[in-house]
């Protein structure tokens, strides 16, 4: 399977008529349909997936919460990701070429940082607001406001653009790495490799969020577990309707335990290895493989894609927005008043 997918030993180039020019990998038509069709459709989830939560979330009133107010902010950064860089990744990962010009690179490389660190950063916040939501819920209203959650929204958009922008395209990057960067160069590339500073810091930026998110994820899951074992304690010390109570305790926990863990292990899976092997890569003169690099990279972008899925579209109010969205039904003129909760018992 893996040699199927390797470029074939016939050497093409990006630019035949150019003096320098990048190989281009020579996939036969079989994996590269394959591989468009893989990268294409994490393109498409993102776009679509993340347009749909924010319409829904700026559409219906009863959406418009602190809380719900992150989410779009998040939805509208991986919404970007795809817009703006899966579709250009797309073809520079099965071509090996960059045919979309050298000011789009730098412009390309910097969306890709801002934006996918814009999405960790929204993360982050949403850990703490739920953290203070459940451990808190008396205050969790004067603390967590509309305000906080807008200054947790610009913080997080702001420190991301400044970090991209300030390496990638004043070439920051580069300092210190001059011949690997000009040995790495060729025409149709589009490569911009971290010095060590930079990468520490960029590991700096990942690690901490990271450690804010399992210790708060963590802290969340252990007072959900407290707190249904007291409802339990109250059923059994009523002696009325105990079995039901443990059931609908049971049944509350195991989806508490399955939303986070699918939460923090899809986060996990797709930003940890690709920050290992950025380390790795400063210290060690770059030795990773360019398809290795690939996927890694395309791990982190298909966390856009699935943000929608874990945050928005495993909650019933959000099914409900969406189905009423795709029908139509959001153009009548009472429609941003309807009761997306009027079924729902558990909305928390």
């Amino acid at each position: 399977m893996a040699s199927s997918f390797s470029p074939s030993e016939s050497l093409e180039l990006c630019y035949e008529n150019v003096n320098g020019s990048c190989i281009k990998s020579a996939y036969s038509p079989g994996p590269r349909a394959i591989l468009y069709l893989v990268l294409g459709l994490g393109a498409v989830l993102a776009v679509f997936g993340n347009l749909l939560v924010m319409i829904a979330i700026l559409h219906f009133k009863q959406l418009h919460t602190p809380t719900n107010f992150l989410v779009a902010s998040l939805a509208c950064a991986d919404f970007l990701v795809g817009v703006t860089v899966m579709p250009f990744s797309t073809v520079r990962s099965v071509e090996s070429c960059w045919y979309f010009g050298e000011s789009y690179c730098k412009f390309h490389t910097c969306f890709d940082t801002s934006f996918c660190f814009t999405s960790l950063f929204h993360l982050c916040c949403i850990s703490i607001d739920r953290y203070i939501a459940v451990t808190d819920p008396l205050t969790y209203p004067t603390k967590f406001t509309v305000s906080v959650s807008g200054i947790c929204i610009a913080l997080s958009w702001f420190f991301s653009v400044t970090y991209s922008f300030s390496i990638f395209y004043t070439g920051a990057n580069e300092e210190g790495i001059k011949e690997l960067v000009v040995a790495l160069t060729c025409v149709g590339g589009c490569q911009a490799p971290l010095n060590r500073n930079w990468v520490l810091l960029c590991f700096l930026l990942f690690f901490l969020p990271t450690v804010v998110m399992v210790f708060l994820y963590g802290r969340i899951f252990l007072v959900a577990k407290h707190q249904a074992r007291k409802i339990e304690s109250t059923a059994n010390q009523a002696q009325a309707s105990s079995e039901s109570y443990k059931d609908r305790v049971a049944k509350r926990e195991r989806k508490a335990a399955k939303t986070l863990g699918i939460a923090m292990a899809a986060f996990l899976v797709s930003w940890l290895p690709y920050i290992i092997d950025a380390v790795i890569d400063a210290y060690m003169n770059f030795i990773t493989p360019p398809y290795v690099y690939e996927i890694l990279v395309w791990c982190v972008y298909y966390n856009s894609a699935m943000n929608p899925l874990i945050y928005a579209f495993f909650y019933p109010w959000f099914r409900k927005a969406i189905k009423l969205i795709v029908s139509g039904k959001v153009f009548r003129g009472d429609s941003c008043t309807t009761n997306l909760f009027s079924e729902e018992v558990d909305v928390g």
